[in-house]
């Protein structure tokens, strides 16, 4: 059975980054808006709970957003370890 669409989240699906508002729950925590997408975009959660898969595809897919450091910036303080920079190895 399709979902049907609200005029709102029809209208934000149109606005940069937010192709997939409305596809998940409500119990989501969402990055969206600090990136300039429209809330419900950008999902950090999964079914509430914290899953860093998400983390990780919201900052791979931040590019789509208006600012996507922001987007970068809210999946860094949900999952701090994503901040981190690994150390490269010195050539010899």
């Amino acid at each position: 059975m399709k979902k049907t669409l609200t005029k709102s989240v029809k209208a934000a699906r149109k606005k940069p980054g937010g192709s997939n508002v409305g596809k998940y729950s409500s119990k989501e925590k969402f990055a969206g808006p600090a990136g300039g997408a429209p809330p419900g975009s950008y999902p950090l959660t999964d079914d509430g709970k914290k899953d860093i898969a998400r983390g990780k595809a919201a900052i791979k897919l931040s590019g789509n957003a208006p600012n996507p450091q922001g987007i970068k910036n809210a999946a860094i303080r949900e999952y701090p370890s994503l901040g981190k920079k690994s150390k490269s190895k010195k050539k010899k």
